[in-house]
């Protein structure tokens, strides 16, 4: 399939025809793709497209919407402006990706150690001014944001017991450029950047101690545990948002009852996501509990709201950032601090 970056599409004037074709299709019927940033053979990518068969169902095939893998259309950090100019008409994706843009991309997309629980993001975005803020954020681009749902809190790599922030002390591990690696400094840590694909012979061989990875059941498979021997999950660091926005304008000009159902489907949508990827979290955290060699640690809620506190302090150098990452600061830690998840 022929893969076209952004730039090469507006400058052939496909933006044009493409947003012409979008507002056609509108005044028909409702025909759209949403690019993810998942790859067709993700765990997650076949509930991202049952989500756009409920939507048919509940429009009573009003609205079509195609999911098509990362990369199909334009790259994964092209979306945003793909989906503003017409070229795309959704995206599923994480807002990370976009922080170049704005360093708030970054603070809502994947703010390090604010979440224990997607309940807790979603209840953020729902009822904590979340769903309003991000608007804020993506409505100059072209997008009206839907909502947001997660893969769950990833668990943590460690081929020594870490039972509280304290452990962290020295701690070598591998963990992504940015907010991440400058949140577990503060704490203690030794962040190293690796690739991901480096992770499990980097443990293998002791270069590392520890790493920021990926959810458990996916650790589990990939045999991480034959080293990292003290897992810990729940995670309590990190808890990538997954962004479901289509373009403004072609919201803007939908019935208000499909713009119900667009909302609506993308909360139900969130939770299937979390359920289902926990059930195949529970049957690998039961495998490895079954094994004498492996010891599962759960941080006690002390020590993870100790290590939101010490996160704060390095939200509050990314808020100075943006005008928009301070007003995402101000919202996260106001909403944390009211639910009594955050202490200095």
């Amino acid at each position: 399939m022929t893969h076209y970056t952004f730039k090469s599409l507006v400058l052939s004037g496909i933006v044009a025809t493409s947003t012409l074709t979008a507002s056609t299709a509108l005044a028909q019927e409702y025909q759209w793709t949403f690019q993810t940033s998942a790859q067709a053979g993700d765990n997650f990518f076949p509930i991202e497209e049952t989500w756009a068969e409920r939507v048919n169902e509940l429009s009573d095939g009003r609205i079509e919407i195609t999911v098509v893998p990362v990369g199909t259309v334009v790259a994964h950090n092209e979306t945003l402006d793909a989906v503003g100019a017409g070229i795309l008409q959704g995206h599923i994706t994480d807002p990370s990706y976009f922080s170049g843009k704005d360093p708030a991309f970054a603070m809502l997309g994947n703010l390090v150690g604010a979440w224990s629980a997607p309940e807790q993001m979603f209840d953020y975005m729902e009822n904590g001014g979340g769903k309003e803020l991000f608007n804020e954020l993506v409505n100059p681009y072209g997008l009206q944001f839907l909502g947001a749902s997660a893969t769950g809190v990833e668990a943590f790599l460690s081929t020594v017991p870490i039972y509280g922030v304290d452990d962290l002390e020295g701690i070598k591990m591998r963990a992504p450029e940015g907010m991440v690696q400058e949140v577990f400094a503060a704490a203690g840590a030794s962040p190293v950047n690796l690739p991901g694909s480096e992770v499990y012979t980097s443990l293998e061989k002791g270069v590392i101690d520890a790493a920021d990875y990926t959810v458990f059941s996916t650790n589990h498979a990939q045999g991480m545990h034959e080293f990292a021997k003290y897992p810990l999950y729940p995670g309590f660091h990190s808890m990538p948002v997954i962004e479901v926005s289509i373009n403004k304008e072609i919201y803007d000009g939908l019935p208000e009852d499909l713009q119900t159902i667009l909302n609506e489907s993308v909360s139900v949508f969130a939770r299937d996501m979390v359920s289902q990827l926990d059930e195949q979290n529970e049957v690998a955290v039961a495998e490895a509990m079954a094994d004498p060699d492996i010891t599962v640690i759960n941080w006690s809620d002390e020590e993870r709201a100790r290590f939101r506190g010490i996160a704060k302090s390095q939200w509050a150098n990314w808020a100075e950032r943006s005008e928009m990452a301070g007003k995402a600061y101000e919202s996260v830690t106001a909403y944390l601090t009211k639910a009594g998840l955050l202490v200095d």
